[in-house]
């Protein structure tokens, strides 16, 4: 290939081609060098680093004078993603912009000299197929179970959250606010249990057991940490606020993880679930105070 071919911004569009390459190449590497997970998952990320790998030595070479390194940062991040958040989502997580890479290669087709359009055709293909290809077979077994750690964790974030401000309007303790919302939740995580059992049953391709494990588990978890300012503060406002920041900070991290493992829209499932959580609480709040002052009851 002569340099004549090499236009300037062909080695631009390059550039960015081999940085992404190559980052994701030290990336799959080193998920599959990691002493977590499957051994087929491993199996499945050496090829995947292999492939990108591949796609990097072919940009590199329509820029060779730019010196193409791996960002340490975001390389460690994602170590950390993998091990925390597991291999799906990590996957997913790095292939949200695969839409995008593959509209700029396109897009860059009609610098790449003639002799090159076939590879270059070939790295459009894999960008296309690989990630149906690849998504399929890391089989994690909580991803299978998502749509019942997330029933579970919806339902806890409104009605704990409700239980609690309702609690508020009859209770001058902070910690028999708080331990309204954990017997509740202990007794509701039952009944959603009972609930998520009964539901895979009809026709879910899991276990009808495991599922109401998750959704049972996930329930009381978020009872916990939404019960929790109310044992530190004897502050009514403090603990109010404290625990729904904690539950918003719930609603934003379900809603991201769904949004990347299921593909849905996070701002719309994120304004949803916290409009309804707020809805509840300022209800339960009022009907708490209005039966407080009813009642005259104060505790």
């Amino acid at each position: 290939m002569s340099d004549q071919k090499i236009t300037q911004q062909l080695a631009d569009a390059a550039y960015m081609g081999a940085v992404d390459e190559l980052n994701e190449y030290a990336i799959y590497k080193k998920f599959s060098e990691l002493r977590v997970g499957k051994p087929e998952f491993k199996s499945v990320l050496s090829r995947l680093a292999e492939m990108e790998l591949k796609h990097y030595e072919f940009w590199i070479k329509f820029c060779p004078e730019r010196k193409v390194t791996v960002n340490r940062i975001k390389l460690q991040l994602m170590v950390l993603v993998r091990i925390i958040l597991g291999v799906t989502f990590a996957f997913k997580f790095l292939e949200r912009t695969e839409a995008d890479v593959i509209r700029k290669y396109k897009e860059a087709a009609h610098l790449v000299p003639p002799e090159d359009q076939a590879m270059l055709n070939e790295i459009i293909a894999d960008e296309e197929e690989h990630e149906k290809e690849f998504a399929d077979q890391f089989d994690e077994p909580h991803i299978k179970y998502i749509s019942f750690i997330v029933l579970g964790l919806a339902d806890a974030l409104v009605e704990i959250a409700g239980i609690h401000a309702g609690s508020l309007g009859i209770y001058n303790s902070t910690e028999l606010a708080g331990l309204a919302g954990i017997i509740a939740g202990a007794a509701a995580s039952v009944a959603m249990a009972s609930a998520a059992y009964a539901q895979a049953k009809t026709g879910f391709k899991g276990s009808a057991s495991l599922s109401a494990v998750y959704t049972g588990i996930s329930y009381f978890l978020t009872a916990v940490v939404l019960a929790t300012p109310y044992f530190l503060t004897k502050v009514m406002l403090t603990a109010l606020l404290s625990s729904l920041i904690a539950g918003i900070c719930l609603v934003a991290f379900i809603s991201f993880y769904g949004s990347i493992i299921q593909g849905s829209r996070f701002r719309k499932d994120f304004a949803e679930v916290t409009s309804i959580m707020l809805g509840a609480t300022v209800a339960l709040y009022l009907l708490g105070t209005l039966i407080r002052h009813v009642a005259g009851m104060t505790i």
